[in-house]
């Protein structure tokens, strides 16, 4: 296994632990509890013996999945896990965003060709610390307007295999913080279901997810994202989908238009869409995810926190 290095320093996993915020019930407990259908102690290859965000979420664990404590007990059914993934479970800052660097990669360096001189403009003005907001992903749809959703998948993947410029020792897809694949391993170990829920597009998202660390434990199908619009190839430019049919051998396209950003209140909208119940733990480390997370906090929710 690689020791990654950021600005000279190791990423070890006190450090890391502190970057992450968990939303699951912080209780006080005495230990690392020993649950799980491995047996042993959870949680403990990647954090520390004192952690009591480890230790919380083990407790939390252990509680819901106990039949016999029946005032907390969660059937297999709704155990809805629902995690970030830029800045959770993947490094987002220095230098940046995943799918903002691929972007920049697309229009200065793999493919200026396919792309106008605003969007190059637009790439060569991203700076450490820029806000990823709408209008930058509405620059991400154009860019790859044209390509088929396997051709952008496939770029996704290409991408991931670059060395990054900013970390020594490692590529952009080996950018997942290992401790948190510890914890979605540990809860799909105790028969979580596990969403991905990014800012991030959803095709590029599903690639990342596939070639990642969490690959066995999150399906494409467990993979909410930022939405561009997608038509059948030939049909670009007719305004209802209801106007066409898919025939064998049809290709899906990015047509360069735009739906959604998931972020903020979208990722509770599109958690209640395509799940269609509360989760009953959110993973996230910033403001844009404290909407998913107030969704699992809800008074609603018929397994509160």
């Amino acid at each position: 296994m690689n020791t990654y290095f950021t600005r000279g320093k190791d990423q070890n996993k006190s450090r890391l632990l502190s970057t992450v915020l968990i939303i699951a019930l912080l209780f006080c407990c005495t230990g690392l509890c020993g649950c799980g259908k491995n047996g042993g102690k959870a949680l403990s290859e990647y954090w520390a013996a004192d952690s009591e965000a480890a230790e919380s979420l083990c407790e939390y664990v252990s509680k819901v999945t106990n039949k016999k404590d029946s005032e907390n007990f969660i059937p297999v059914e709704d155990r809805i896990a629902v995690f970030d993934m830029d800045g959770t479970l993947t490094c987002e800052t220095y230098y940046t965003y995943y799918d903002t660097m691929m972007f920049i990669n697309y229009c200065l360096e793999d493919h200026p060709e396919r792309v106008s001189d605003d969007l190059k403009a637009a790439a060569a003005e991203i700076k450490p610390g820029y806000t990823a907001g709408e209008e930058l992903a509405r620059n991400f749809a154009k860019a790859y307007a044209g390509m088929t959703v396997k051709e952008l998948y496939d770029f996704a993947v290409e991408f991931g295999q670059k060395e990054t410029d900013s970390f020594n020792n490692m590529k952009y897809i080996d950018g997942f913080y290992l401790p948190m694949v510890e914890v979605v391993k540990y809860l799909y170990d105790n028969d979580f279901t596990i969403y991905v829920v990014s800012g991030t597009e959803r095709t590029t998202t599903r690639a990342i997810v596939a070639n990642s660390p969490i690959r066995d434990y999150v399906s494409p199908a467990h993979v909410i994202g930022t939405e561009f619009e997608v038509k059948v190839k030939g049909n670009e430019d007719v305004s209802s989908n209801m106007d066409f049919k898919y025939a064998d051998g049809d290709e899906l396209v990015f047509t360069g238009g735009f739906i959604q950003k998931n972020l903020n209140a979208n990722k509770t909208i599109w958690i209640e869409r395509e799940i269609g119940q509360y989760p009953v733990l959110a993973f996230g480390n910033s403001g844009s995810d404290t909407s998913m997370m107030n969704y699992a906090l809800d008074k609603r929710n018929p397994y509160p926190l």
